[in-house]
């Protein structure tokens, strides 16, 4: 009787993680709000096999509420499945910025790479052209000072020596090559995304990297090929044109022998062969890229030290936010000094798309009431910090709390003991259990996560062999999957 009362308590469990799962994966708040109403615990559930949590699923079909309420009840941001892929990697490759502005402002981990290709989620982004997702990755690299644009083109050697602009970690950051020394600037060059070219190229994107053999990677185009090979077996005339003009050369030669004029020749790509062979010019947008958005750190920051969402509402006879007319004004542009709340500055800058503003420096947005360039925000002195919540999560919860009541029956409750400790080398979490009885509690069938604190550290302890394992099976499905399904359909 016992171990059939455990077997349905576990089994109650599962039902609850996958009802959970289902909400984050269909967008339902409500149910997702009353599971972890009932147990907070629901959040470390993770899907049999690939080990998707209900925060993946969320990112990935872009239902950004609930990550927020993911994220607030305690969830591990940086949460890896079993490609070792997080929710931003997810919530950039398919480009829901909304997910990944709320990511980033949680603090999510950007430097993570897959165990499938070595990419960040910098690599899915620019990989599908998801312009707005790659500046959102960088926010915190680029400061909300006038003078940026002229840093970033090296133009002011004395500006750049007044700032604490990290130029040499953000160089680092946006050429971060995966396995076979792929870069972001090759995968966005590779499949045409101009925007997302032209952004990585003035935020100091090197068009000199090459990529390199490493046993596993299978590279159609030829170890050694720089962003400019890349871009003429796509065959786009823009990007092309963009990289060449930002110095990539076009006698550059791979370990095949190939300069980027062959390359575009033998993938038949004639547009671009003719711009390479002839070096005619053609019009581009200009610079700086609409996407470089002065003023996204500074907004950022805020938001995480005083919360970004509109949960106070001010009575009709105050001035609301100007632009959502709701929200309390919490931020103000400096020099217009016109006031918004967090969230709609926040939006100025995700959605801004103007490339230039009548008064203001490259890279600034305009405020929409007068049209001047707002370089950053500054608080309003009447906004506090937010107060640093405990997470529900972080309480000890060793064993389920089920708060259904049910009549009480001797034969549903059995005394408890906690297993024998497991050897130390499975974690830390382990050391500590030691074979002590609990008083008789109830065994429910209800909702419940039972003790899921070995699980982390199974998981964690698993982590090295699986990325062996996964690299040896999948290792060889590089970056060139979608080249060589575009080569199938087209050769």
């Amino acid at each position: 009787m016992r171990f059939l009362n455990i077997v349905g308590n576990s089994l109650g469990c599962s039902a609850s993680g996958e009802r959970l799962v289902s909400a984050a994966r269909d967008g339902d708040l409500q149910e997702a709000k009353a599971l972890l109403d009932y147990n907070p615990r629901l959040v470390k559930y993770s899907t049999f096999g690939v080990r998707n949590s209900p925060l993946h699923y969320s990112a990935a079909q872009g239902h950004h509420e609930i990550v927020s309420l993911l994220l607030e009840t305690g969830v591990d941001i940086n949460l890896r499945n079993y490609r070792g892929q997080t929710a931003l990697m997810q919530a950039c490759q398919h480009g829901h910025w909304e997910v990944v502005q709320t990511l980033i402002i949680f603090k999510a981990n950007i430097h993570r790479a897959d165990y499938l290709n070595g990419g960040t989620a910098l690599h899915l982004a620019a990989l599908n052209g998801h312009t707005r997702c790659i500046r959102l990755i960088l926010a915190d690299y680029i400061p909300s000072i006038p003078n940026i644009w002229n840093i970033l083109k090296k133009k002011s050697k004395i500006e750049y020596e007044r700032t604490d602009f990290n130029s040499s970690a953000l160089h680092q950051v946006i050429n971060k090559p995966a396995d076979g020394g792929i870069t972001a600037l090759h995968m966005a060059a590779l499949n045409g995304h101009f925007e997302a070219v032209q952004l990585l190229l003035e935020l100091g994107a090197s068009v000199t990297e090459t990529t390199v053999e490493d046993g596993t990677t299978i590279d159609l185009i030829g170890a050694g090929s720089t962003a400019l090979h890349y871009a003429a077996c796509g065959g786009n005339v823009q990007c092309c044109q963009m990289l060449i003009e930002k110095g990539a050369s076009m006698t550059a030669v791979n370990t095949k022998g190939c300069t980027p004029l062959m390359v575009a020749r033998s993938w038949h790509r004639d547009s671009a062969a003719e711009m390479l062979s002839t070096r005619q010019r053609i019009h581009l947008p200009s610079s700086p890229s609409p996407y470089l958005c002065l003023p996204m750190m500074s907004i950022i920051k805020i938001a995480r030290d005083c919360g970004w969402r509109n949960s106070e509402f001010l009575p009709t006879c105050q001035d609301p936010c100007v632009v959502c007319l709701e929200g309390k004004c919490t931020v103000a542009s400096e020099g217009c000094n016109h006031e918004f709340c967090t969230q709609c500055a926040l939006s100025l800058c995700t959605m801004n798309c103007s490339p230039t503003v009548a008064k203001g420096p490259p890279g600034s947005i305009a405020c929409p009431l007068c049209r001047h360039g707002i370089v950053s925000f500054i608080k309003l002195p009447g906004l506090r910090p937010m107060a640093k919540e405990i997470a529900r999560t972080s309480l000890s919860l060793s064993f389920c709390g089920c708060s259904c009541e049910r009549p009480e029956r001797a034969s549903l409750t059995t005394p408890l003991c906690k297993p024998p400790p497991v050897s130390s080398h499975l974690g830390s979490s382990f050391r500590s259990l030691s074979c002590r009885r609990f008083p008789s509690m109830k065994l429910s069938s209800g909702l419940c996560m039972g003790a899921s604190e070995t699980s982390p550290s199974i998981v964690s302890g698993s982590r090295v062999r699986l990325r062996r394992s996964t690299s040896h099976v999948e290792g060889r499905k590089s970056w060139f999957c979608s080249l060589n399904q575009y080569v199938a359909t087209t050769g």
